[in-house]
């Protein structure tokens, strides 16, 4: 039996191959990810940094039920994750992080510290969980449990 989800995967450029391990992770288990995110294969050719955010990000971000936030080594550095994570927590969208394989702790956007609904590990029980919301614990990149974090959240 096939589950659909909308999502939209927060991610670098880089990451593009992980993206489709993480869609193939969960439609093993008989989720299927339909992803909003711009990838290299479909790139916008918008020039406006502005536009991009109102016009294309924006709506996407909207029509996902969740995000996803795929952490790896270099997504703490992206501009653009760190606004895309900002614009859901505004919008009240369901904010997840999942460790890709070789991310840790400080590798960690400032924005998902602050606003992450759940951070869960690289299993596809533990991510269609925090989608649904029943999971919303913390958990380090090798799949132990974190402490619940003392940050409050607010919408603004």
């Amino acid at each position: 039996m096939s589950r659909t989800k909308n999502v939209f995967i927060s991610h670098v450029s880089e990451d593009d191959s992980v993206v489709g391990d993480l869609k193939s992770l969960l439609k093993n288990r008989g989720y299927i990810l339909k992803d909003s995110s711009i990838v290299k294969s479909k790139p916008n050719q918008a020039k406006s940094d502005e536009y991009i955010k109102s016009g294309i990000l924006a709506p996407r971000i909207k029509w996902a039920g969740s995000m996803i936030v795929l952490v790896s080594p270099d997504t703490h550095h992206s501009k653009w994750v760190n606004w895309e994570i900002e614009h859901a927590q505004k919008s009240n969208t369901r904010i997840i992080g999942v460790w890709a394989n070789g991310a840790k702790e400080a590798d960690l956007p400032k924005n998902l510290e602050l606003y992450a609904d759940a951070m869960v590990g690289w299993n596809a029980k533990s991510v269609v969980g925090a989608i649904n919301g029943r999971i919303n614990n913390w958990s380090d990149s090798d799949g132990k449990l974190l402490d619940r974090r003392n940050i409050p959240l607010y919408s603004c």
